[in-house]
């Protein structure tokens, strides 16, 4: 169902896909073999963590590099075999050993796939029982705007399903050079919308996302209080794309390090459209708490995202929205998606965990302490903004929010 055909793509014959999947695994092969010169036992963590890291980085640079130079045509049948790949290996896996069910559906005229517990892993899950099953996340999926399908992130939405317990919608948005801004964002409001028409109420949906998806969770908000429509109850977002801009110092800092390749394209996402408008870059979009919703959001210390995050992370502490903000040192873009297994992503998925379990009043007054202590040590230490940086904020829960926001 989902990328059986977007409307107005056209894809390659099978002699010219089966070319670019083979100059595909030739460019990862030949990445991979960089891998022992490039220190991979240094790190952040553990030995395991460090080489996974290395070889992970390498193996998504590799894979992302060939890929944006592929045209259009070829790049989408790649798309469709992954897509399919996806489909035939990933939803079992998630089925069987995940206890999440994956069902097609179409919401607000989009396609998508559904993410759900089955009922009778739900009533035996010790750790999840006793979590708010009524509340629905609309997942935005990664691919700078213009790559990816809801399939190859099923895995990912399954366990936010799993640590959660509500269950998780992935609509099939157009995405560019066919479909540039705002072709997705009011695809991703029309799947909004979609959820409100069948009886969700605002204040149990949760909208999340990753990389462009997260960019675009971002937009959405822009475009909801535009619309004067209600905002969601929350905002989860994992290295988002906020600044189209690339004018901080970290894209180029962190070039070698990220897993992102150094032309990231978003020229025909734009079309037109300059790259500081607030619709497509948060960082510029003024929130404040009376429109913009309680938002929970990490990054990679080494990632090319970096500054822009941060920024955006001032910028809604400035408009007194409740943030929960985690930097991982060491870290690339969206690395709990590719590094699941490491102490780094366990980390966030653990306090997305616990926000979605906490008692509202309890985690707003831990939240608010840490918040304060954190602030004076920074104040006693130094004034520069490396003392500044980690895991701070006011509170968010995803589980019951109505939340306690301190403007700072």
């Amino acid at each position: 169902m989902v990328m059986a055909d977007r409307p107005g793509v056209a894809t390659a014959s099978g002699p010219i896909t089966a070319l670019a999947m083979v100059g595909l695994a030739d460019n990862m092969l030949n990445g991979l073999a960089r891998v022992p010169f490039q220190r991979p036992l240094s790190g952040p963590g553990g030995i395991l963590d460090n080489i996974g890291q290395s070889v992970t980085r390498q193996a998504i640079r590799s894979f992302l590099g060939y890929s944006v130079s592929l045209p259009i045509d070829e790049f989408r049948s790649m798309e469709k075999i992954l897509d399919r790949l996806s489909g035939a290996v990933l939803t079992p896996v998630v089925s069987t050993f995940g206890g999440v069910e994956i069902v097609p559906d179409v919401v607000g005229g989009q396609e998508g796939v559904w993410c759900r517990v089955k009922p009778e892993v739900a009533s035996r899950d010790d750790e999840t029982h006793h979590l708010d099953r009524s509340r629905t996340i609309l997942y935005l999926h990664g691919g700078g705007y213009f790559g990816t399908t809801p399939k190859m992130y099923t895995m990912f939405a399954a366990a936010l399903a799993r640590l959660t317990g509500c269950e998780a919608f992935i609509p099939d948005y157009r995405m560019s050079p066919e479909f540039p801004f705002p072709a997705g964002m009011l695809d991703a409001a029309d799947v909004y919308q979609g959820l409100l028409d069948r009886g969700i109420d605002a204040e149990n949906l949760i909208v999340a996302g990753d990389s462009g998806g997260g960019g675009l969770a971002t937009s959405l908000m822009v475009h909801l209080h535009e619309q004067n429509m209600p905002k969601p109850h929350a905002l989860v977002l994992f290295s988002p794309e906020v600044d189209l801009d690339f004018s901080q110092e970290s894209v180029m800092k962190n070039a070698p390090y990220d897993v992102l390749p150094w032309n990231i394209p978003v020229t025909s996402y734009l079309r037109g459209i300059q790259p500081n408008d607030r619709r497509v870059s948060a960082v510029f979009s003024n929130p404040q708490s009376e429109w913009f919703p309680a938002t929970f959001v990490c990054w990679g210390e080494d990632e090319m995202f970096r500054d822009s995050i941060e920024e955006f992370v001032q910028a809604l502490r400035d408009g007194g929205v409740a943030v929960r903000a985690m930097e991982e040192p060491g870290m690339f873009h969206v690395f709990p998606i590719l590094m699941p297994w490491s102490e780094a992503a366990k980390r966030v998925l653990r306090e997305i965990a616990r926000l979605a379990a906490s008692d509202t009043q309890d985690a707003a007054d831990e939240a608010e302490n840490e918040r304060r202590a954190q602030a004076a040590a920074a104040e006693d230490a130094s004034e520069s903004a490396d003392t500044a940086r980690g895991v701070n904020g006011t509170d968010l829960n995803l589980a019951d929010i109505e939340l306690e926001t301190s403007a700072e």
